[in-house]
């Protein structure tokens, strides 16, 4: 149920953290310090704690600190937004490679609760999501695709909901 202008579940369901994330590799590993290096990104005050090997799995962190708090004592909204903004399209462009454009279109995001714990996101993309837009697309064709990342303290509880719309389109 939803009564959010943006349509975000004001009323989600825990999501707890997966226990057993997929394994890194090399390889992702460094791709996440070097991510966790990017002006842009380290401003937010975030960090990349995880990618899976495939690209299929990424987990962020938002700790609660000095650098991410605002003036009433919670984590600042843009930090929230700041840290999960670039990690579906970066995802996408891994996974899909040179043959398609990958781009953010529009994101909705919903303050749930104030966050005053170290908060994370996980984002997954299933291999029938990757299948379908490579199947989907013809050379030239692109789509729009939606997805939903929240933001939870350890023990689950939803603090923020973002939806994310990109743009995916096979390049000629």
């Amino acid at each position: 149920m939803t009564d959010s202008p943006t349509d975000v579940d004001r009323d989600p369901d825990p999501r707890p953290l997966r226990e057993d994330p997929p394994a890194e590799s090399l390889r992702t590993r460094l791709w996440r310090r070097g991510f966790n290096l990017l002006p842009a990104y380290r401003g937010t005050g975030a960090r990349v704690d995880h990618i899976g090997a495939d690209w299929r799995y990424v987990r962020i962190r938002v700790p609660f600190n000095w650098r991410t708090r605002n003036a009433v004592g919670t984590i600042f909204g843009g930090s929230l937004y700041g840290a999960i903004d670039p990690v579906y399209m970066t995802i996408l462009r891994r996974i899909l490679g040179d043959g398609f454009t990958v781009w953010d279109k529009s994101a909705a995001i919903e303050f749930l609760e104030p966050g005053r714990d170290t908060l994370y996101a996980e984002f997954a993309l299933s291999d029938d999501d990757i299948e379908a837009l490579r199947e989907k697309l013809g050379p030239g064709e692109s789509t729009d695709r939606d997805y939903l990342v929240s933001l939870v303290d350890e023990a689950g509880t939803v603090h923020a909901a973002c939806e994310k719309t990109l743009y995916v389109r096979r390049d000629e």
